[in-house]
């Protein structure tokens, strides 16, 4: 568990069974907004300049990883893979053969380096949660995928204009529906324009947000509740008791951690599949 959340857990409780201690408090969303690190007093004047999020730092950590592991693998690519190139086509197969190819048919795999970056790069920003000492994922901080969203967002308008033959015939395939009768469509195009170019990239940002920053706060709760209950020194009786509690939690944090892991990877997949199907569609009039 993270120090931040053992800080949390020391200050708002006192241990169970401690008599006149205060009582337990469950980690707010505090430990979502950490303080930056400053190298002067410039927030003031200049907030630009102010420091360095924690986020920031984790946004490069993953990066870094995402590269390293895509250079690693494909460094020596040869028709007989090694075992690093062949882990590199685990993924690259899985994207195709689960998310491109369901989603565009073969005119996807033009998509595939696209898609596969930022299968990796969501993952990697989710990972960020449960490595030790680090803990905190880079998606449960709205700005990041919103930033992720728009970018899908962008490409796939861009697509479809380049695919449809130009602005006007996109917007018209993406809001007007196909075979609809024209007195229904003043009620079928706002819905359409609210539905495919705002409620679609809202809902496609906070979807992964969402249950980042729930799946944290879950585990941060257990990590603080263990360590409050933990209070051996309460006596024979009371302290067996605390360390059954508190190894109780432990369980229970070990095993959310698992799901959590899952979480993060479903989470990635989703988001990457929702970018290839606004991106297929785009292509295609509809």
């Amino acid at each position: 568990m993270s120090a931040d959340t053992l800080n949390l857990a020391a200050e708002g409780g006192g241990g169970l069974f401690t008599p006149g201690g205060p009582g337990f408090e469950a980690p707010s969303v505090g430990i979502f907004f950490p303080s930056a690190w400053s190298w002067g007093n410039y927030g003031e004047t200049s907030p630009y300049l102010g420091g360095i999020t924690k986020y920031a730092v984790l946004l490069v950590v993953a990066t870094a990883l995402v590269l390293l592991f895509l250079w690693w693998t494909s460094r020596r690519l040869s028709m007989v893979p090694d075992r690093r190139q062949s882990l590199g086509e685990i993924f690259y197969l899985f994207i195709r053969e689960q998310i491109s190819r369901p989603m565009m048919g073969a005119k996807g795999d033009k998509y595939l380096p696209l898609l596969l970056s930022l299968f990796l790069f969501v993952f990697a920003m989710n990972i960020m949660g449960i490595i030790p000492f680090l803990q905190l994922p880079v998606t449960s901080n709205l700005s990041y995928p919103v930033g992720l969203a728009l970018i899908v967002y962008i490409i796939f308008i861009a697509v479809g204009i380049k695919s449809q033959g130009g602005v006007a015939a996109y917007f018209k395939s993406a809001v007007v529906p196909s075979g609809a009768p024209g007195w229904i469509l003043p009620l079928l195009v706002p819905i359409e324009i609210i539905s495919n170019f705002l409620i679609r990239p809202a809902t496609h940002a906070i979807r992964v947000f969402a249950t980042m920053f729930a799946g944290h706060l879950l585990l941060a709760t257990f990590a603080a509740a263990g360590w409050y209950m933990f209070n051996p020194s309460a006596g024979p009786l009371f302290g067996s008791i605390s360390v059954l509690f508190s190894g109780a939690s432990l369980v229970g944090f070990i095993v959310f951690t698992a799901f959590e892991m899952v979480i993060m990877f479903l989470q990635a997949f989703v988001f990457t599949l929702l970018a290839a199907l606004y991106i297929g569609q785009a292509q295609e009039a509809h």
